[in-house]
């Protein structure tokens, strides 16, 4: 008969954390690297690219990776100036309807056999106006259309002029060209492949297309002949490549930066935030040494939302609007639901980042006053126990049971509700929830854009307007903004728009985000910029 022995190890021992195994992930230095790996810029994405199409640049991650392969007219830069880009000048006539573009003539296409002897051609202004109308095709379906929806015609009136004319002034115009739904295609390469161009992309950009394999890999080559230099006139881009993997899982993914496998990681997951930031949102010391972080203000705005046109005698009022407001610590809530990632929303709707920001018209922290302002509610309506119903869903579900648990002690009863987020979306979009959780991330980088959400005429399911708040003086403010050439002005009257909504309350906004990108200490050039736009052209491994 033979034995068996097995060897009984203390459970400390056989059970690593997560923590200990990223540690020592970070000390082992990789032996395998070469030089050709410090050329090769690796990042992953959590789903699937749906299309490398700028027409379909609907989703970020699409939007990263067309960033690499694509250029419009104009660029923003990481302060949200808009620069040039293939338009190098442009002029707007006195009536600020007509914008005209004069184009660089040194703009090539990547390589295509498509393109006959040459493999390549100059772009010209009838690129973008066949770019333009393929946008605005009904059968193309582009769910970018609504960008030129305030263009009344374009025009190439020769290679290097392209002309467009507005319907009505819209000061906003040229930060909405900088979208990626805006960049130049070929002709003859988009109806070569028709819809399978999504899988064929040929631009402009710092970045080719080399490789494709869906859900696994994605592989772009740097473009010898790309236009722009840096400010010593050297050519862009300085990387060799591109490669993006697509682990569905964070946590995996954070393990795979930890290895070096990776060269950055976007954003705080729940998964590795306590491992690698401290509750004030610094880097643990056992990262310093291999890590670098970036964070800044990110165009996004994290809210709660009331249903004004609600039957609900709760919802209708603004006194209790205004209390939930008060009602809760947003900075605490920062400190133990984010790390500290994130700004406190005491300001308007309109984030920080954004010109008509103002951090002094919304609502901080005063217990008493919201339970004064519940107090007053009962006695007035007689309803011993006013009661509110936040849907929200799963991700989201700590921030409303958080403001949940705050809100109880001032004498408001919360449920909490959660749903699924398609199931959410729609509910929202027709009317049928008194109050839910919502975020709004900029389309382009205009205080407008979050103001839109107010317009009367923005009515839910046709427009932005979930809350549907109406206000005739808002009204008139906003179609003000649309004529207001001067800047200063025009910020003004985003500042008295925001301050004015947020006196009524439809929402509570909780907080405005921040863009957070951790990378290791031998990538440089990778910058932060608050619409969280990924710009490889200027990054360097080393």
């Amino acid at each position: 008969m033979v034995k068996r022995f097995s060897l009984q190890l203390p459970k400390t021992l056989i059970c690593l954390s997560v923590s200990c195994i990223v540690l020592f992930l970070f000390s082992c230095k990789d032996q395998t690297n070469t030089n050709k790996d410090n050329l090769v810029f690796r990042y992953n994405e959590h789903k699937n690219i749906g299309s490398l199409d700028p027409a379909f640049a609907k989703d970020n991650a699409d939007i990263w990776a067309i960033n690499q392969l694509f250029n419009g007219l104009v660029q923003m830069d990481e302060n949200l100036n808009v620069q040039p880009c293939i338009a190098k000048d442009w002029s707007v006539s006195e009536d600020a309807l007509t914008y005209s573009f004069i184009l660089r003539d040194d703009v090539k296409f990547h390589k295509s056999k498509l393109f006959g002897i040459d493999s390549t051609r100059i772009v010209n202004a009838r690129d973008f106006q066949y770019s333009f109308n393929r946008l605005l095709d009904k059968n193309v379906a582009s769910p970018g259309r609504w960008v030129l929806n305030k263009v009344d015609s374009f025009e190439a009136k020769n290679d290097s002029l392209f002309k467009v004319h507005l319907k009505q002034p819209f000061p906003a115009f040229l930060g909405l060209l900088t979208m990626k739904y805006c960049s130049v295609v070929p002709k003859e390469i988009v109806e070569h492949y028709g819809s399978d161009f999504r899988s064929h992309p040929i631009g402009t950009g710092p970045f080719k297309f080399k490789r494709w394999e869906e859900n696994i890999k994605l592989v772009l080559r740097k473009n010898n002949n790309y236009f722009e230099t840096d400010s010593n006139g050297n050519t862009l881009p300085y990387l060799e490549a591109i490669a993006i993997t697509f682990l569905p899982d964070k946590q995996s993914e954070f393990l795979q930066f930890a290895q070096g496998n990776i060269d950055f990681v976007s954003g705080l997951d729940a998964s590795y935030k306590d491992e690698i930031l401290t509750a004030s949102g610094k880097l643990r010391e056992s990262y310093l040494l291999d890590v670098n972080m970036i964070r800044g203000p990110y165009l996004n705005t994290e809210y709660l939302a009331f249903f004004m046109d609600s039957n609900d005698s709760e919802i209708q009022s603004q006194l209790l609007r205004k209390a939930a407001n008060y009602g809760f610590d947003r900075k605490k809530m920062m400190i133990y639901l984010r790390n500290g990632v994130g700004i406190p929303a005491n300001g308007g709707f309109i984030p920080k980042g954004l010109p008509g920001y103002d951090d002094t018209i919304g609502y901080d922290y005063q217990p008493e006053k919201a339970k004064a302002l519940v107090k007053q509610y009962i006695e007035e309506t007689q309803n011993q126990n006013p009661e509110l119903t936040i849907t929200t869903t799963s991700n989201y579900l700590s921030f409303c049971e958080f403001i949940q648990r705050e809100l109880q002690k001032i004498g408001l009863q919360i449920n909490v509700d959660v749903i699924p987020a398609a199931t959410l979306k729609d509910a929202k979009a027709n009317g049928k929830l008194n109050m839910f959780r919502a975020s709004w991330v900029a389309d382009y980088p205009d205080a407008e854009n979050y103001l839109s959400l107010y317009y009367s005429k923005n009515f839910a399911p046709n427009g932005p307007n979930y809350t549907h708040f109406k206000d005739d003086q808002f009204d008139t403010w906003y179609e003000q903004a649309f004529t207001e050439t001067n800047i200063v002005e025009r910020e003004k009257l985003y500042t008295k728009m925001d301050s004015l909504v947020m006196q009524n309350a439809p929402v509570i906004n909780m907080f405005y985000d921040e863009v957070v990108r951790f990378t290791r200490k031998n990538v440089s050039g990778l910058g932060i910029n608050p619409i969280n736009l990924l710009d490889l052209k200027r990054v360097k491994k080393e």
